[in-house]
């Protein structure tokens, strides 16, 4: 099979199962949306206090998609075995610690003179949310595992059960039982253990027939930790600079903070595609490097480049055409709706840019490059980005168009930073 066909079949089953997952949360959106504005605002706010957070903990246990790619690419199937029980134990620890720290972060909404109503559905949102910081992280090591494997059939099974269940848990808990917000979040809480279930499934079939697994040690929780680290502070560098936007829109109106949400639930679903290609990049990118093939690693890392900019600019063209429409999903709110436009309008812009730096951020992580990705992060976003859409939000008067106007500034440097450092690394006329 050619590289670009193994690319594709890696990368498009796991992008289903990312754009699955993200599905789970428009579903929600869709919902509260319908059930109050006030709903669909303080989920969309926690939401992004809870992802602020627990993407410090996700990218520690990410560093699992260098460990395992690298030792399997280099035949050590014994440390790929051993790092995938050290994640599972970090995934713990870490998620204990995570679930605290959420559990005070509404304070932040106060402090940012938030609307109190939608400060309201915002914490009971959060709390129930952090509950299910521990399955979630653990479900992050057992992916990683699978999809180093090849194995993403338990991936699609989990996430198609997963959306089932999800659907019938919001009807069910948001509208008859009238919890509102809050039974978005025990939906998804209850959805996550179950999936975590079907992992682990997963990967028992993988150890089946292997003996017993080599205990995993400090050394190896240490060793995903090195390359894990640098990862939580991009993905919080990432995911941060959303949730500032997100506390900004709130500040702004119920209008504004609606809006941003209903936009970057449709935004999160293009990237999942985005985020699919850099797993399987991750994957592909790090069996080279652990084969000691440098040349082989570059080739997988521009061809997961060009597969996914091609779909995304298909993306983009979606958001252009039909704006309205994807709005109208979501809510009637006229008001809503046509904030919702512009924004997707703005959307379509850095489509290509926002899955650009997603995958060369796998690649990355392939190569074990991690402290980059951080640092393009820190550069396109905070240096760029955050300056931009405060000045272009308040200061011009743009108001949410200004805050997404500097998220695609920030983003685009993103992208050009860590495309570059990965022709750099990769590049053997310079070693």
């Amino acid at each position: 099979m050619s590289e670009t066909r193994t690319m594709w079949a890696l990368a498009g089953t796991l992008a289903a199962q990312q754009a699955g997952h993200h599905l789970m949360g428009i579903v929600d959106a869709a919902m509260l949306g319908r059930y109050s504005d006030a709903a669909l605002a303080g989920a969309g706010v926690g939401n992004n206090l809870y992802f602020g957070i627990t993407c410090l903990g996700l990218g520690v246990i990410m560093g699992i998609d260098t460990v395992v790619p690298q030792a399997l690419g280099a035949g050590r199937d014994d440390e790929a075995r051993r790092a995938v029980g050290a994640g599972v134990r970090l995934a713990v620890l870490v998620g204990l610690m995570t679930t605290l720290v959420v559990f005070a972060s509404p304070q932040l909404l106060v402090l940012a003179d938030v609307d109190p109503e939608v400060i309201h559905e915002a914490r009971a949102f959060t709390y129930m949310r952090a509950l299910g910081a521990v399955p979630f992280l653990i479900t992050i090591a057992l992916r990683s595992y699978l999809a180093a494997h090849s194995r993403t059939r338990p991936l699609i099974i989990a996430v198609i059960v997963g959306n089932i269940a999800n659907a019938g848990l919001d009807l069910l808990l948001i509208f008859v039982a009238g919890l509102g917000s809050i039974g978005a979040a025990l939906a998804t809480t209850i959805v996550q253990s179950m999936m975590l279930v079907i992992y682990l499934l997963g990967v028992r079939g993988i150890e089946r027939d292997r003996g017993p697994r080599p205990p995993s040690t400090r050394a190896d929780m240490m060793r995903i930790a090195r390359f894990g680290l640098p990862v939580g502070g991009q993905l919080f560098a990432e995911v941060g600079i959303f949730g500032v936007a997100s506390v900004l829109a709130a500040h702004i109106g119920k209008a504004a903070a609606g809006a941003h949400t209903i936009a970057l639930n449709l935004s999160s679903l293009t990237f999942s595609f985005g985020l699919g290609v850099a797993s399987a990049a991750s994957v592909r990118v790090g069996h080279a490097v652990g084969a000691g093939n440098l040349a082989l690693a570059r080739e997988r890392g521009l061809i997961a480049l060009r597969l996914g900019l091609a779909v995304m600019a298909c993306f983009a063209a979606t958001f252009v055409i039909m704006p309205r429409t994807l709005a109208g999903l979501f809510t009637s709110d006229a008001v809503v709706i046509a904030t919702t436009v512009s924004l997707l309008q703005i959307a379509a812009l850095f489509q290509l840019s926002d899955g650009a730096q997603a995958i060369a951020a796998g690649a990355l992580r392939g190569l074990g490059e991690t402290r980059a990705t951080f640092v393009g992060n820190i550069f396109g976003h905070y240096l760029i980005g955050l300056p931009l859409l405060l000045g272009l939000a308040f200061g011009a008067g743009l108001g949410a168009a200004g805050l997404w106007w500097g998220l695609s500034a920030g983003l685009t440097v993103t992208a050009i930073y860590l495309v570059i450092r990965f022709l750099r690394s990769t590049n053997q006329s310079r070693r």
